[in-house]
């Protein structure tokens, strides 16, 4: 009877609880932005220099949204066409990646059979103007506003190319480009389909379903892997149809939990599978986010498929896009997402952030649950592969090449004096153009500093800080000098490392972005285990033992 009163006293209770908070919240708002328009109204009547009003407040609100998560943002008029990026993967525009280096922004690479690859632009141009604008020192978000418009519509591009002396003007009709989510598939050696899905914009699903259909109906497979790695996540009911391809019907995927009820939303399997047998195996790293999220979760906990990679980046928080006056829009995390073994995938809890604005990432396991066979699996770290895979670590020579645009200037170069290379997965580095690349960057202004350099100069500073300078000088010359002729190999030292990313390079000049990925495939670590598990390679039958409850 006690409990029963208590239950009733908390049931009528809690409205008024409710609706207390609520009425204080909306006095603590009204007086916010009462506070909020007089600070404006006396700073533009007060303040010694005139000020833009636009670009306080839109900095007002971006420090007020940063004290939240990093994905509850303001929209400005200027940016909704990147938010149609984004969900639909297309814009209107040249269709090329631009970067910003020696003072300009450049052609970085062209996607092929778009506007910007029809004109003849090729990667390392320079953009000195657009449609009359000088771009000289603007950034690359700045071109790339200059360079987006209405498809159909027509710009002029002047142009300055690396070793021509005269201007280039280029005359360009912008189309929709249409980012595909699904750059490249095949049918690898042994008989597993290969897919990757770069992104979840709209009809992701049904491009990944009309690919695996076309290498089932044209091959006896005996496998399928889907590549997430590097996929930021999308659109949750792309996720939702992706799954549903391979387990059946009227199964909860995900659901979510937020402030209010109508946030709080479960989304199941609406259609009959396509394959429920196939052995499955998804690709996963540390920037396979949301919805890559949600597929490898809900394969992995209805124990459809194995994860193969590093743990995953951990976003389990839901935006929705609010529109707002002036044409302007929010995007404002609602709540959080949920995976059918009833764990949650964030990371970050983000109420938690400390008032020096850090937030820590909590290497300890969270708390257990279960999939459908009775795996162990657990909550709050993204999620965790069942074939864990340590990523190759890069040397800091590579780093630096790849930063200060060394292999990019020598993949250009190459390409201006070779007119053809063999298919992407023939071409290889060979001992002589490596030898001419080696050539190349000593006679660039490549200079770097290597770990090993930096700890020697802290380790000179601290003994001098401690008085032992004079007496060990000596041993600290040898190291240097030894430091300096290690250093001076690292080229030849990391050739193979090297090699790799040239090569990528290169075979993008000719073959563009399905050729980079056709010349990776072959020392990919990550998808030859992948493919070894699909295969049974070892005749150990790893593949259903890695779905069986331990």
């Amino acid at each position: 009877m006690n409990k029963l009163r208590l239950l009733l006293f908390v049931l009528l209770f809690f409205p008024i609880l409710s609706f207390s908070q609520e009425k204080q919240n909306n006095f603590e708002i009204s007086k916010s932005i009462d506070i909020y328009n007089n600070v404006f109204r006396y700073l533009n009547q007060n303040y010694v220099d005139e000020i833009n009003p636009a670009e306080l407040n839109e900095i007002a609100i971006n420090a007020m949204l940063k004290e939240l998560d990093p994905y509850t943002v303001f929209i400005p008029e200027s940016e909704i066409e990147d938010v149609r990026l984004l969900t639909m993967g297309e814009y209107g525009g040249i269709g090329s990646i631009i970067s910003y280096y020696d003072d300009n922004v450049h052609i970085s690479e062209p996607y092929e059979n778009f506007p910007a690859h029809k004109a003849g632009l090729l990667p390392g141009d320079a953009i000195m103007e657009i449609n009359g604008v000088n771009t000289e020192k603007k950034t690359v978000a700045e071109v790339s506003e200059l360079l987006k418009g209405q498809p159909g519509s027509k710009l002029t591009l002047k142009i300055k190319r690396e070793g021509e002396k005269d201007i280039i003007t280029k005359t360009l009709t912008r189309e929709k480009i249409k980012i595909d989510n699904i750059p490249y598939y095949t049918v690898l050696e042994g008989g597993v389909a290969y897919i990757i899905l770069n992104q979840f914009t709209k009809d992701a699903a049904k491009e990944l379903k009309e690919a695996f259909l076309e290498m089932k109906a044209q091959n006896e497979l005996k496998g399928l892997v889907i590549d997430l790695r590097g996929n930021g996540g999308g659109l949750l009911n792309e996720a939702v149809d992706i799954v549903n391809l391979f387990v059946p019907k009227n199964k909860l995927v995900v659901y979510t939990q937020g402030k209010t009820p109508e946030q709080n939303r479960n989304y199941y399997t609406k259609q009959e599978p396509e394959d429920t047998e196939i052995p499955l195996a998804i690709l996963v790293n540390q920037s396979s986010a949301s919805a890559s999220e949600i597929v490898s979760g809900s394969i992995q906990d209805f124990d459809r498929g194995v994860i193969v990679g590093q743990r995953t980046f951990g976003k389990g928080l839901v935006q929705n896009i609010l529109p707002m006056n002036y044409n302007t829009q929010m995007k404002v995390t609602v709540s959080k997402y949920y995976i059918p073994s009833k764990r949650c995938i964030q990371e970050i809890d983000y109420s938690k952030k400390s008032k020096n604005d850090t937030v820590a990432m909590n290497d300890t396991l969270g708390p257990q649950f279960k999939t459908a066979n009775g795996r162990i699996v657990y909550e709050g770290h993204g999620i965790q592969p069942d074939v864990k895979i340590e990523p190759e670590m890069v040397s800091t020579i590579t780093v630096h090449l790849y930063a200060q645009n060394m292999i990019f200037k020598y993949a250009n170069k190459f390409y201006k004096e070779h007119k053809s290379i063999a298919a992407p997965n023939e071409f290889e580095i060979t001992d002589e153009i490596y030898d001419d690349f080696v050539k190349f960057v000593e006679q660039q202004d490549f200079k770097y500093t290597s770990e090993s350099e930096k700890d020697f100069e802290l380790l000179v500073e601290t003994a001098k800080l401690e008085g032992y300078y004079e007496k060990i000088k000596p041993q600290l010359d040898i190291l240097e000098n030894e430091l300096k002729n290690h250093k001076d190999n690292d080229l030849i030292n990391n050739k193979k490392e090297i090699s790799e990313i040239l090569k990528m390079e290169i075979v993008g000049r000719y073959y563009f972005q399905k050729g980079k990925i056709i010349s990776t495939l072959k020392d990919d670590v990550e998808l030859n285990r992948a493919v070894e598990i699909l295969l049974n390679s070892n005749g150990e039958n790893e593949y259903e033992n890695l779905l069986k409850s331990l």
